[in-house]
């Protein structure tokens, strides 16, 4: 019996739809899509929880409805009446995805201004899962009350689950995200980065130079993703590489990272295997990205739950 508890931010998602210039309404968000994806790949989990702000409006409501219906937890999830949900509108081209974002208003940006209800929502977990987009909306005070909550779950024994996931349209500057994702990375036992982004913004020169810096921060188990290519497994007392089966096929690559996160973690929870888990992940992604939108009917075969 397990309980996750995931933390960010939940947005309206339009993805394109058919023709040009038609979009399909939807709700996703880095967090969500993965714990999305946690709760069609571990029914047998005790607990698989969201933590953000929502507002009081009706698209709010609606978000709420959605998460509840995907067999989520939504009790810790505070609504307020000064703000709303964001939005992201994907655009595509040859299956690669660019996105702009309206998320000014997002009420998840104060979802930190007390820790009281993220210590709450915490107590009785196994895993604290959170991406840099989570670090990168928060103000640095309540950024600051983030780590101070994950650094006490996990000196209680927690596990504490990270995806750099680097976005730096969100922060002041370069210096401020790497120096908050290192941070955060000190206080992790799994960190999931992808290569692209790390070497665009951090300059590693190879997937081992990643997962070199990441294990040197104190972090047990790094999996560096990279794209369609093998990835990279450190851990204390093993290293190896992955190769993903191609696709050939891509229609949309988004959520690919948040899904394969899922798979990965689904495994790696069940059985302790770091190798299966990176298949399983690769294949969970793999199914994904033949399809339109972040959250997509998957098969679960590859991932058991015990």
């Amino acid at each position: 019996m397990t309980k996750i508890v995931a933390i960010g931010e939940a947005m309206v998602e339009l993805a394109p739809a058919g023709g040009p210039d038609m979009y399909r309404a939807g709700f996703a968000g880095d967090t969500l899509n993965t714990a999305w994806y946690l709760r069609k790949l571990m029914p047998k989990a005790n607990q698989i929880a969201y933590f953000t702000a929502v507002g009081r409006d009706a698209m709010s409501g609606k978000l709420l409805a959605f998460i509840d219906a995907a067999g989520l937890v939504t009790k810790y999830i505070d609504r307020r009446d000064d703000s709303t949900v964001g939005l992201y509108m994907i655009s595509l081209t040859n299956g690669e995805r660019s996105f702009s974002y309206w998320r000014g208003q997002s009420a998840a940006r104060r979802m930190l201004e007390s820790d009281t209800a993220l210590r709450t929502a915490l107590q009785g977990a196994d895993v604290a899962y959170l991406s840099g987009i989570t670090l990168a909306i928060l103000p640095d005070p309540d950024r600051a009350r983030l780590l101070d909550v994950l650094h006490d779950f996990r000196s209680n024994g927690g596990k504490v689950v990270f995806d750099p996931n680097l976005r730096p349209r969100l922060w002041p500057d370069t210096k401020t995200m790497t120096n908050a994702v290192m941070q955060a990375a000190s206080l992790t036992d799994i960190v999931l980065p992808s290569f692209e982004d790390e070497a665009a913004w951090f300059d590693d020169p190879t997937p081992e130079a990643t997962a070199s810096r990441y294990r040197n921060a104190g972090v047990d188990i790094v999996v560096v993703k990279n794209g369609p290519d093998q990835m990279l497994v450190a851990a204390t007392d093993q290293s190896f590489t992955v190769a993903p089966t191609r696709i050939t096929d891509v229609v949309d690559t988004t959520a690919a990272g948040d899904s394969f996160n899922a798979g990965f973690l689904a495994s790696y929870l069940g059985n302790g295997n770091l190798e299966q888990a990176c298949v399983a992940g690769a294949g969970i992604a793999g199914q994904v990205i033949r399809q339109i939108g972040a959250l997509v009917d998957v098969q679960t075969e590859l991932v058991t739950d015990r």
